[in-house]
């Protein structure tokens, strides 16, 4: 499994990187701008040779923390969405600074649970990353801290960096910390401890094996190993590595075997494809002339408009539908782009006639081909 899954690695194409609190503030003593520097060289030559990136930066509370003076990380909810707005503001600006050196773009990008769990704003949150990279442009993605509770929080940024991972598509999930990878027991504690070269991401031995995190940042091994099943529900490899290693992400991108490759069982699109078809209640039925079944059946494309001839439910944008064929056989299922109201203002027209019927244009297809699925 080790040559070919490192292999895969080296043919990524879009990565996640995520790097947690420890590494960023130099185990909190502040933004560790050297390091920062060090990561976003790399980001540059990763760029260089056509990998897209999504970085998931840990970071805004601890950074926060050395900026208000406080020793330790606070436990009240308003103080600690108070040293997150200190903090981020520091560590956007950082990040913006080392990745203009290199004539790059940033975008701060904030989310919360309901971002990803709410199918309307998952599907938007997935259109603003999708466009951002297509512009060139690195996302910069952290949780809201500022205005989340607990009761809707992700927990952690790792699995932040899973589910963006999930959004995006990504091959691969970058996991960066303060350990070279992911040991068989806690180094800390346990000298014979042995770093894990490489194991299936649902391998059920990962749990014995993890550990709890540190004071900073609320994400230990256990955390990383979740993260890595999360990923892998949509095909992502997962990578636990020391960010203080030399080189790291170039040297992960040569195809070296640094730190702990978490792998997925199954390819993205297999994997997403399952998702969709299993994951979903379908909200509505869309009926398709033949010429759109053929294209969705032979080409593999999106459906536009145009295809469909009716529309019945009461779907909003971005909840599961039926399409069927005139004889009322299923053909496929997806995550449609505009609510039913719209849907059916718009069915049997071209694309480029959406915006004058509506008066806006969200996206040119009522179902994208990567948010559809062949039954």
């Amino acid at each position: 499994m080790g040559d070919s899954a490192r292999g895969k690695i080296k043919q990524a194409r879009r990565w996640v990187i995520k790097i947690g609190s420890a590494l960023l503030t130099d185990d909190g003593r502040g933004l560790d701008q050297a390091a920062i520097a060090q990561w976003v060289g790399q980001m540059a030559k990763l760029r260089q040779r056509g990998i897209e990136l999504v970085l998931v930066s840990s970071g805004a509370v601890a950074a926060g923390m050395t900026r208000l003076g406080l020793q330790q990380r606070p436990k009240v909810i308003h103080e600690l969405q108070a040293a997150a707005a200190v903090g981020q503001m520091g560590l956007v600006q950082t990040w913006e600074q080392e990745f203009q050196q290199y004539g790059m773009q940033t975008a701060q990008v904030l989310l919360v649970h309901d971002d990803l769990s709410n199918r309307q704003r998952y599907l938007n949150a997935r259109s603003t990353l999708r466009s951002l990279t297509d512009f060139n442009v690195v996302p910069v993605v952290n949780e809201n801290d500022t205005v989340i509770t607990d009761e809707i929080r992700f927990g952690d940024n790792d699995t932040l960096g899973a589910l963006v991972a999930n959004l995006v598509e990504a091959d691969v999930l970058v996991l960066m910390t303060d350990q070279d990878g992911m040991y068989d027991a806690d180094p800390r504690s346990n000298a014979a401890a042995k770093l894990i070269d490489e194991m299936a991401a649902d391998d059920l031995r990962l749990d014995a094996m993890a550990g709890e995190g540190g004071s900073l940042g609320r994400g230990g091994m256990v955390t990383k190993v979740r993260a890595a099943r999360l990923a892998a529900r949509s095909g992502a490899d997962s990578i636990i590595v020391g960010g203080r290693i030399d080189s790291v992400l170039t040297r992960i991108a040569d195809g070296e075997a640094l730190g702990t490759l978490l792998s997925a069982q199954q390819a993205p699109q297999a994997a997403r494809k399952r998702w969709l078809a299993g994951h979903l209640q379908t909200r509505g039925v869309l009926t398709l002339d033949e010429g759109a079944v053929s294209v969705l059946r032979a080409r593999g494309r999106s459906l536009l408009p145009v295809g469909v001839r009716a529309a019945e439910g009461t779907f909003t944008r971005g909840e599961m539908v039926i399409c069927q064929n005139a004889e009322g056989q299923e053909v496929a299922r997806g995550l449609v782009n505009y609510n039913i109201d719209e849907t059916r203002r718009i069915i049997g027209q071209a694309s480029e006639h959406i915006e004058g019927l509506l008066g806006y244009k969200d996206d040119d297809e009522l179902i994208h081909r990567d948010n559809l699925v062949l039954v």
